[in-house]
């Protein structure tokens, strides 16, 4: 089994894309409102949903995980997009695991990104 990728659901679905694509650049699929983007071999599609109205109450709840080995730069490439900031990068377990970084966005829609630095390397 492999995930391959994952799905938001907007109302607005033309203001996601603008966000991601200043993140990811032009999308690789771009048709009736939907768009995604494939990012080092993971898929993100955005596209309407009829069930879906304003900004996302519980974002905490299912988060996008971006790994990089550059938490700050990808930090500080949402930020310029446009992010919310909810936690700059920081070590959650400095003295255990020096080499990991966390930091969390949101996006338009309020839907949490998470960028962690790769582990177990």
């Amino acid at each position: 089994m492999q995930l391959t990728g994952i799905q938001i659901g907007t109302e607005d679905s033309k203001n996601l894309a603008e966000f991601y694509t200043k993140v990811f650049g032009k999308p690789g699929w771009d048709q009736d409102s939907w768009y995604g983007w494939v990012v080092n071999g993971g898929a993100l599609m955005v596209g309407p949903h009829s069930e879906v109205k304003g900004e996302n109450d519980q974002p905490a709840r299912i988060m996008i995980t971006l790994s990089d080995k550059d938490v700050d730069a990808t930090f500080e490439k949402f930020k310029k997009a446009g992010a919310k900031i909810i936690a700059k990068p920081y070590q959650p377990d400095e003295k255990n695991s020096p080499e990991v970084w966390l930091a969390t966005v949101a996006d338009p829609d309020g839907n949490y990104i998470q960028i962690t630095s790769p582990w177990g390397e």
